[in-house]
């Protein structure tokens, strides 16, 4: 059993890592930046350092096995920290402890879980728990990044775009897939994997052609200059009323006949090459019509991605071997849409982990035979609401990404690492 985790010492190098990333894109936020405004798409960055700590501590310290909890380190920690019963509106208001006391109890915290994987390195359902620890953390550390973008702070990790590395031209047209019925989910016995990734299933699909690349700025911005913006034809309803007198995507400007985009604390010339991102579902789904395309549902974009030949299927594009080199993931820019050839898919589809999270045209739902994990909170309360993506982005590490792996926001967010590749009608 103990094998389906990651084994104790590369979980304890992940538990510190997880932490360095936190870490390294909050270390030098204080006063006022420890709260900022008031969001909807935001937490106050003090309340979700210690929230983070508080996780651990709830499923790996405390959670004893007749699902009782054992005291917090932290005074009165689950009225402060648990998402499921704090009211995000009024986690500006509670009375958090300060910095130094937030970072101490995540100290504590982590050394008390190090240790424990010292004394229990055979424990299968303590190192699951801390694997949900580890991704719940990495999670938040990529929330913590799309913060800093929406409140315009610079970004420790240089912001920007990648461009060290060979440049490769971008593949054109789209790849092909024959109609017929194919496994999409998670395989059993493969690794940790959450609830709404359970379990593998047959889906049927008939024949279709996706992108080889996501959506670029420069075909994005064709879009605006046509008037994708004003022209209510191309937007759903519900789309059209979200946008309301927006002209131009989130974090686009134009001066002196030039587009500029903001990029954390910095508005810098618009990147023709670069996915386009910070879109909403809405967005994607409006350009699309413009484009006469449409957006790939979830099960054809994860076939597409996980295409092996004769039946059988990849864990990434690129095969089964997790490898970072071969995608823009757990670093601090996009790159463009040409590059990293070497985690092309089967047939021919570039980027389809990394660079930016992939609307899809599917609602969140269950999976058949569809059962909650412990932490039932995580998926459960949002099928039906929210819309799926699927790839990763450039701040994803690499172990929490794999061809299977379903993200999921409301369809009018576009605070996220999002962007959209687009499928043949």
């Amino acid at each position: 059993m103990a094998s389906l985790y990651e084994n104790s010492q590369v979980l304890s190098l992940q538990l510190r890592d997880a932490r360095r990333r936190t870490r390294a894109l909050t270390g030098d936020l204080d006063g006022p930046q420890l709260f900022g405004p008031k969001l909807a798409i935001v937490n106050p960055v003090l309340w979700e350092l210690g929230h983070v700590a508080w996780f651990q501590e709830r499923w790996c310290l405390r959670l004893r096995a007749d699902d009782s909890l054992s005291e917090s380190l932290l005074d009165r920690s689950d009225a402060l920290y648990d998402s499921a019963t704090v009211a995000h509106a009024t986690r500006w208001d509670l009375p958090l402890p300060d910095l130094r006391k937030t970072l101490d109890f995540q100290d504590r915290v982590l050394d008390r879980v190090l240790a424990r994987l010292e004394r229990e390195p055979e424990n299968s359902w303590f190192l699951y728990f801390v694997q949900l620890a580890i991704f719940h953390e990495d999670m938040h550390a990529e929330a913590f990044h799309y913060t800093r973008q929406t409140l315009a702070y610079p970004d420790p990790l240089g912001g920007g775009t990648r461009r060290a590395g060979a440049v490769a031209d971008a593949p054109d047209g789209d790849a092909d897939v024959a109609g017929g019925t194919y496994l999409v989910g998670a395989s059993r016995n493969s690794g940790f994997h959450f609830d709404n990734e359970k379990w593998a299933h047959p889906a049927q699909v008939e024949p279709f052609r996706i992108a080889r690349t996501p959506v670029t700025n420069r075909e994005f911005l064709e879009f605006v200059r046509e008037g994708g913006y004003r022209r209510r034809e191309w937007w759903s309803p519900e789309g059209w009323a979200w946008k309301g007198e927006v002209g131009a995507p989130r974090y686009w400007t134009e001066k002196e006949n030039a587009w500029f985009e903001r990029r954390f604390a910095d508005w810098v010339p618009l990147e023709a090459d670069l996915p386009v991102m910070h879109l909403s579902w809405h967005e994607a789904n409006a350009y699309c019509r413009y484009a006469g395309r449409r957006l790939p549902s979830e099960s054809e974009w994860e076939i597409a991605a996980s295409l092996a030949g004769e039946g059988r299927r990849r864990r990434y594009p690129w095969g089964n071997s997790t490898d970072g080199a071969r995608a823009n993931l757990g670093g601090a820019g996009r790159v463009p849409v040409g590059r990293f050839p070497s985690g092309d898919s089967l047939g021919g589809c570039r980027q389809m982990i990394g660079n930016v999270w992939e609307w899809t045209a599917s609602a969140f739902g269950p999976y058949p035979g569809f059962v909650c994990d412990p932490y039932r909170e995580y998926s459960e309360p949002w099928f039906g609401t929210h819309k799926v993506l699927r790839g990763g982005s450039f701040s994803t590490p690499v172990r929490l990404i794999a061809n299977s792996w379903r993200n999921f926001y409301t369809p009018d967010r576009g605070d996220v690492f999002a962007g959209f590749r687009t499928c043949a009608i």
